[in-house]
């Protein structure tokens, strides 16, 4: 499933693409995705010019003039492109939107665990009612070594499981979690009530140094995820300990393991990772 770069990567080429821009039509061809999608034939969203396009979270905003906005999140196979109007229809592209340039944004999402839902924000730049209770942005000067210090002081879960809650800390999933796990020689299995100040402080610095490195490689791209251009995302090949089991830690040599836990497979050094 995207996570916070690859998210931040798409919602940055679509705000360069439809900033200005209005849909004059939007068409849709399943009746639902994670959610149903009829909302989107509301007149509201029509001709209506496009302030902003932003993240928040795993999620993207598309901000309207008229005070509404359309929250998109893009599951584990959500694909936007831009098409032209003579171009064939994919056969999992379930919704078009018709821009008044002439061009098309399609999405497209194969396995439909995304959804597209429209609201009404409170006030321009305002958050959508059903991202409110989402925890703080990584990259923002409010995820501090005390603040996560103290959320992980009231959870015994293991640090992994409490780095992808995002009531704790938005947008971080199974692949960054692992990578800032390993740079911070922290095992993904000890309990979250057992990180020192000092582990907090390596994971922020950490968490921002490897997710800024992401967003500037476009992402990371192991199967789905494809860029508004269609190409992947490059960050895998910095990658130095997910989806390399067998493989020797670049650090030690040991080879690098994997263990289940709360439903994913998480990869780690026995020996850097205590």
């Amino acid at each position: 499933m995207p996570e916070l770069p690859e998210v931040h990567t798409v919602a940055s080429a679509l705000n360069k693409l439809l900033i200005g821009k209005a849909f004059e039509k939007i068409e849709i061809f399943t009746e639902k995705l994670r959610l149903p999608l009829s909302p989107l034939l509301d007149s509201k969203l029509l001709n209506q010019p496009i302030i902003d396009v932003r993240r928040r979270g795993r999620y993207i905003v598309i901000e309207l003039s008229g005070g509404i906005a359309l929250t998109v999140h893009l599951g584990m196979t959500g694909v936007f492109r831009e098409a032209k109007v003579s171009d064939e229809r994919r056969k999992h592209e379930h919704v078009i939107f018709h821009l008044n340039d002439g061009h098309q944004l399609r999405f497209e999402c194969p396995r439909r665990f995304s959804s597209i839902v429209s609201s009404v924000l409170e006030h321009p730049g305002g958050e959508p009612s059903m991202l409110k209770k989402l925890g703080v942005e990584p990259l923002k000067p409010d995820f501090t070594a005390s603040y996560l210090y103290q959320q992980l002081q009231k959870r015994k879960c293991a640090i992994k499981i409490a780095l992808m809650d995002n009531q704790i800390v938005v947008g971080i999933g199974n692949i960054y979690a692992a990578e800032i796990l390993f740079k911070s020689g922290i095992s993904p299995l000890r309990p979250a009530n057992r990180i020192t100040m000092k582990d907090c402080a390596a994971l922020v610095k950490n968490t921002c140094s490897i997710l800024n490195a992401a967003i500037k490689a476009g992402g990371t791209t192991f199967s789905d995820y494809r860029q508004l251009d269609g190409s992947e995302g490059k960050f895998v090949r910095e990658l130095l300990v997910y989806g390399r089991k067998g493989l020797p830690c670049v650090n030690c040599t040991t080879p690098i393991e994997t263990i289940s836990h709360g439903g994913r497979t998480s990869f780690y050094c026995p020996k850097c990772q205590k």
